[in-house]
């Protein structure tokens, strides 16, 4: 079972074709995601390449499945060039959050998506709110009150800005956000402080892996959310704890990013990582 790791912006994740996966139970992925008794990452990106368009299948460490993922589908666009299945020429991707447009840059060491339009109906998410928009939704999480701005970016996110950004309160905050009741299918989580109109902080809170240091979707449902209200303007750098992402937006909140992509390893998974587990 040979995986392949890598990170986009210390987010990392382990790619693996869909044969190998095929042999994991949910069980064993959450052990191969955990870092302590397995490989170790973010989540697990399953290549699927029987068809003309390479597809991508996003599973969460808790063995969860995400439609969506930013920083996933850098690393997958760099795992097809690597590989050989892509060139420097734009390509596409098919994820169950829709279908995007890839580019391999600056040798290898960048990656641009076209992650497609942001949507701010809740149904969209989904999510169980009245209205066609939800720009500033009352929320309470222990104990505090937010307001909140919904964005699907082909996956749920819930985007709540604070005058200055506070890591803890992700932390402490995002587990009850992502579960509360509205969101059926539970969401990201986003914290914002608009630094200028072109630069903006966040704190993440990933559905199904938790808190974590960067976030390609979180980035974009983010940044969108701040030009819905007003806040920024049509380029706009992110700011996470793990490095920088610029988003561009054109036409009708269609989002582009771009980022960096770094290999790490590849690894030949030991079957004595299941010795202790059922068969």
């Amino acid at each position: 079972m040979i995986f392949h790791r890598y990170h986009g912006l210390g987010n990392d994740y382990l790619v693996c074709h869909h044969s190998v996966a095929a042999l994991l139970s949910h069980e064993q992925i959450r052990r191969i995601c955990d870092r302590h008794y397995g490989i170790g990452s973010d989540g697990l990106l399953i290549d699927h390449d029987d068809a003309d368009i390479p597809s991508l299948r996003i599973i969460n460490p808790d063995g969860s499945e995400a439609e969506k993922s930013g920083n996933g589908l850098r690393i997958y666009a760099r795992y097809l060039f690597d590989t050989g299945r892509v060139s420097h020429e734009p390509f596409l991707v098919n994820t169950s959050g829709g279908q995007v447009r890839c580019e391999v840059t600056e040798g290898a060491h960048q990656v641009i998506v076209d992650m497609g339009q942001a949507k701010f109906s809740p149904a969209a998410l989904p999510a169980n709110v009245e209205g066609d928009e939800a720009l500033a939704l009352p929320l309470v999480a222990g104990g505090h009150h937010l307001c909140a701005t919904l964005v699907s970016m082909g996956n749920p996110h819930c985007v709540i800005r604070v005058e200055k950004l506070d890591l803890d309160v992700v932390k402490q905050l995002g587990a009850e956000i992502e579960t509360l009741a509205i969101f059926p299918k539970r969401t990201n989580v986003q914290f914002v402080q608009v630094l200028d109109r072109s630069n903006i902080s966040i704190g993440i809170w990933e559905r199904g892996a938790g808190y974590t240091l960067a976030s390609g979707s979180s980035s974009c449902a983010a940044a969108s959310a701040m030009r819905k209200l007003g806040l920024v303007d049509e380029n706009v750098t992110v700011h996470m704890p793990g490095g920088k992402l610029a988003i561009r937006f054109s036409g009708d909140f269609q989002v582009n990013m771009r980022g960096p992509v770094q290999k790490i390893a590849s690894v030949t998974l030991d079957s004595d990582c299941f010795w202790d587990m059922p068969a």
